[in-house]
């Protein structure tokens, strides 16, 4: 069995939870590609990583200061030696290149070297897996190539939210964009199952800032899936559904600080899975 798993940044909000992580990786030899985002905010009100590498692409030194500095407290938390090299190349790029979109995907590929080393599996810029064509995401473009890069690697931590265009340019998926990056890997190597760990346990029966402690939905079709997400239903970036629902890859959605929880399975149809 293979199974890819996307970590969103408040599974990787600081060393802690980045250790929890790990843990969940290494539970299961299943989980073989791991698809992870910028670092989340600890604290209400923190800025998120990715908006604060936006304003340093527009010359912001407090801004940059702040992401060095949590990563530098991330690095020591999680033992990873290398960072201040890494901080040198990447911030080094940032300010030749002066570009916003290649600024604001440093955040996964800061996390995803760091991981890489942390999970010991082989490190997967998002550039060599994400295909953008006329300023557009390329589904198929991007599958081929993700196909290409991830031929005999058996184990990867992949950087989400951002590819490379026609002319060798970075550009970014929209906000929650890895959640496409995970799709996409998951259609590349004919995974079993992808799984999209997050901060809550899957899609609640109501709305839990109306209704208190509402049930979770068990098992969603792809079609009633997207009716939610007409109702205003964010746990997935809806764009991730095209590349796995017609390859008949079911979607798990879990809990990262509730792993016992089994979350929400989004499967073609109804009988597609058997919760027994």
């Amino acid at each position: 069995m293979v199974v890819v798993c996307k970590f969103g940044g408040s599974s990787l909000a600081d060393a802690e939870s980045a250790g929890i992580v790990k843990e969940i990786v290494e539970s299961s030899s299943s989980r073989r590609y791991v698809v992870v985002s910028a670092m989340g905010s600890v604290a209400v009100g923190q800025r998120k990583v990715t908006d604060l590498l936006y304003e340093i692409s527009e010359s912001s030194r407090s801004a940059e200061e702040e992401v060095i500095l949590r990563h530098e407290e991330f690095c020591r938390g999680v033992g990873y030696r290398r960072c201040e090299k890494v901080i040198d190349e990447v911030f080094g790029k940032i300010h030749k290149i002066r570009d916003r979109e290649y600024a604001a995907s440093r955040g996964e590929y800061m996390m995803a070297r760091i991981m890489s080393e942390v999970l010991g599996m082989e490190f997967v810029d998002g550039k060599d897996v994400i295909s953008f064509r006329e300023g557009k995401w390329d589904v198929r473009g991007s599958i081929e190539k993700a196909k290409r890069r991830l031929e005999g690697v058996e184990k990867a931590v992949i950087a989400g939210f951002y590819g490379e265009d026609e002319n060798g340019r970075i550009r970014t998926l929209s906000r929650g964009g890895s959640d496409i990056t995970g799709a996409v890997i998951a259609n590349a190597v004919d995974a079993d199952l992808y799984e999209n760990w997050t901060d809550v346990s899957g899609f609640m029966m109501a709305d839990p800032r109306i209704v208190p402690d509402p049930l979770t939905i068990k098992t969603i079709t792809y079609r009633e899936l997207r009716e939610l997400s007409y109702m205003g239903a964010t746990v997935l970036h809806e764009e991730a559904i095209f590349p796995v629902r017609y390859a008949g890859i079911p979607i798990n959605i879990r809990n990262t600080l509730r792993p016992e929880d089994p979350g929400t399975m989004i499967v073609s149809a109804a009988q597609d899975y058997d919760s027994e």
